[in-house]
This record gives structure tokens, sequence and C-alpha cells, in this order.
């Protein structure tokens, strides 16, 4: 595989094949991220993307699911993109399903019969970044997007019948709106109603602006407890369909999967029973990105 920089992928990806349609991703100016500060967005050539398709053909037969990196493969065109998936769909007939990075941006430059075109051929589930629901700290964060757009936008994907991932990060808002971040996150992931949410616990990164703010005292950082007290409030108010709410990433404190409606009571009972310190919380040296 032609890989350049660093390659990331969503937890749920681990086992899959990475594909590296493009590099870098087409925002980069979220003020809390550093993934992709050294890599300029670019789409590799065709020739390139081919081989490594060929590559897996070769090589991967045990990996039933593809991942298209680096950041945001949906800004792809449409006669750029649709060649490449079907290439992975005639070459790599044992792959059950595609998924790939989105933001409000790239999906709003599909129309929804083009996004059903992606979902034909294969694309399966999207992994969009929500991180909060509330405009204050959208714009705080230098997003690129409102709640109201990014709704919508999650909407649409999910009306062309691909799959949508949330993620919502806990502790992006800071102290100061700690609690009206977490329950219009909620609000919002209640609008979208996903199939899945990934709430991670913010942990700042060298060189990055939200760093920068932290060390010169501009931004307070949440800690374990006001991020629990977050999740709470979050899940209270997150009404999902059918979808699960997960905080099981490497960074948060307490580890919880839930199935929405069903699990959402016993949920809340667990993190109440963390807040009044009768579960442990995950130690900081073994938290990660």
């Amino acid at each position: 595989m032609h890989y350049q920089g660093n390659i990331f992928r969503p937890p749920s990806e681990a086992h899959s094949i990475l594909l590296q349609v493009t590099t870098g991703c087409s925002h980069n100016k979220c003020s809390f991220c550093g993934m992709y500060k050294d890599n300029r967005f670019s789409i590799k050539s065709d020739d390139i993307i081919m081989a490594d398709i060929d590559f897996a053909a070769r090589n991967c037969h045990r990996q039933n699911r593809l991942f298209l990196c680096d950041g945001d493969t949906l800004i792809v065109p449409q006669k750029r993109l649709v060649p490449i998936l079907e290439a992975i769909s005639a070459k790599l007939p044992w792959v059950e399903r595609v998924g790939t990075y989105a933001n409000a941006k790239s999906i709003a430059m599909k129309s929804v019969e083009e996004l059903r075109e992606l979902h034909r051929l294969g694309l399966g589930i999207a992994y969009m970044g929500l991180e909060s629901g509330d405009d204050v700290t959208l714009e705080k964060i230098n997003k690129g997007s409102d709640r109201a757009n990014m709704i919508e936008m999650g909407k649409k994907i999910r009306s062309a019948g691909i799959k949508l991932s949330i993620t919502v990060i806990l502790g992006i808002a800071g102290l100061e709106r700690s609690q009206v971040h977490a329950e219009l996150s909620g609000k919002a992931l209640s609008e979208m109603d996903p199939e899945y949410v990934g709430a991670l616990s913010l942990m700042l990164t060298s060189e990055t602006p939200l760093h920068g703010q932290w060390e010169r005292g501009d931004f307070a950082l949440p800690g374990a407890q006001e991020m629990l007290a977050e999740l709470r409030t979050m899940l209270h108010h997150t009404e999902l369909s059918g979808g699960y709410f997960h905080a099981n990433h490497a960074s948060n404190y307490l580890p919880i999967k839930a199935r929405l409606p069903e699990e959402k009571k016993a949920t809340l009972a667990l993190i109440d029973r963390a807040l009044k310190g009768k579960i442990g919380l995950k130690p900081e040296y073994m938290r990660g990105l």
C-alpha cells in the first residue's frame, strides 16, 4: 500500500482494509485536532489508488470491511469516487462494507441521488464529527459548521441509506459551558438519530490551538468528574430510535456501551454509581487517543 503520512481510522475499523484515497483533511482547522497538521490535503492519483486495490485483492482476503482514508474522502468528486467503489466491488467481492469519514461540507456537495449511488456501490457507513451541539462551542473550536447544518447533513446521509456514526467530545466546551454543551449535544443527537454515537473525552494535543489556550489559562479543562457529569447529561437528553451510544474509547474514564432506548435507564444508573464513587474510573496513565 502507498501510504503517506500518519493513517487514522475509527476504532471500529481496526480490522478493515485501509485504502488511502486522500491525504490529510479538507477542513483541518479544528482547534483541538492535531491529526493532520503536517499533511496538506490532496486527492491521490487514480493509478496509485487502483494499484492499492490490486494489492488488497492479492493480500487482504481475511478482511471483509474496507475504510477509505484519510480525513474526508467523501469530498472526492463523484466522477472519481464511483470508479473507486466499482473497482472495490469488482476486485474485492468479499468486502461487505465500505466506510469513510465525512463532514457537513462534503455531504452538502453531494446530492441525495449521488449519495444513494455510493450506497448502492457499497458505501455502508459514514463517520461524522459533531463534537458539540452547542453553536458557541462549535464556533470556538473552529468546526466550520453550525448545529443546524450538521443535523441537516446527518439526516441527509441517512436518507440515502448510509449508516451514520457520530462523534461527540466530552470536555470540549471547557468548564464554563460544560452542561450546556452536554444537553445541547444530546438533543442534537436525538434529532439526527444515528445508528451509532461515540463519545470521546478530550485529551489536549500539543501544538494545537486549544492546547495553547489551555497553557495561557484561556481554556479550563474539565476533570474526570466533570466529564462524567457531561456524559450523564448528554445520555439523558439523547433519544435514539434504535442505536448504540458508546463511550468505550481509550480516552474515556468510564467505558459504557448502551443500546438505546432499552439500556438507557440502566446505563444512567451505572454513571450515577460512578459519580458517587462506587465504581472506579480509569486512571490518567491508562487513557489514550
